[in-house]
């Protein structure tokens, strides 16, 4: 049985789930859990920075799709992903992930392998605020 207090911080929750910028920090802190996990293990496997960052965010971003689209832009059910809205997606991913990769290649000139993992994850929080607005605006725009 749930007692009041329970019943309150449910609501709470409820309520943050549907600003739309909390949900796009929720899934960014994921896909960005997955992405700087899979440019590490690959970059320590002996990929190049440059390739390991394409290869993570590509990866990481064919799950940021979807995810994007179901939960933090609410298209639900209501509106099939694909088509334009793929089209539109991979368009911003070329641009933020050219803008990723020439960062991380350049810092790990200057900085070496062990600064750049930390690095890493600070570029990307960087060019998530641009990312946001560009998938609000350009990609999933209703």
């Amino acid at each position: 049985m749930i007692d009041d207090a329970q019943r309150r911080q449910l609501a709470a929750l409820r309520r943050l789930g549907r600003h739309q910028a909390l949900r796009f920090i929720a899934v960014g802190v994921f896909l960005l859990g997955v992405d700087t996990g899979l440019f590490i293990a690959l970059h320590a496997l002996g990929t190049p920075a440059g390739p390991a960052n394409l290869v993570a965010r590509f990866l990481a971003t064919l799950l940021g799709f979807w995810l994007h689209g179901r939960i933090t832009f609410g298209f639900g059910r209501e509106r099939r992903l694909g088509g334009r809205l793929l089209v539109r997606y991979l368009l911003v991913w070329i641009v933020m992930t050219s803008i990723s990769t020439l960062v991380v290649a350049g810092w790990e000139r200057v900085l070496g392998s062990t600064w750049l993992y930390l690095a890493k994850p600070a570029i990307e929080l960087v060019l998530a605020v641009a990312n946001y607005f560009a998938l609000r605006h350009i990609v999933y725009r209703r």
